[in-house]
């Protein structure tokens, strides 16, 4: 394999493995705020007699939805950061 393919696939995996991370940061950042406001809600101690309650509940699962998905997708971010970061581990290794 040439030198600047080789180039080329580590700078593209780089791109690549910096997205990730921003994407991680970010939501990270979405799953905090997700996190305070269902704390915030949860403060106000529903009881779920009023309709007001029950709208806070309804606003608690769905967020508490909203989090859950970003668990999962944290995990799947974290598989694909090890799998770009081996790839990267291998074409260093090829380079040399």
């Amino acid at each position: 394999m040439s030198i600047s393919f080789t180039s080329s696939i580590i700078s593209r995996l780089k791109r690549d493995i910096a997205e990730i991370d921003r994407q991680i940061v970010q939501n990270k950042s979405k799953a905090a705020k997700i996190n305070a406001k269902i704390k915030q809600l949860q403060k106000d101690k529903p009881d779920g007699s009023s309709p007001a309650d029950q709208s806070k509940l309804t606003q608690i699962k769905k967020l508490g939805a909203q989090a859950d998905q970003l668990t999962e997708s944290q995990s799947d971010l974290a598989k694909q950061l090890s799998v770009k970061n081996a790839e990267l581990r291998l074409q260093l290794a090829k380079e040399k």
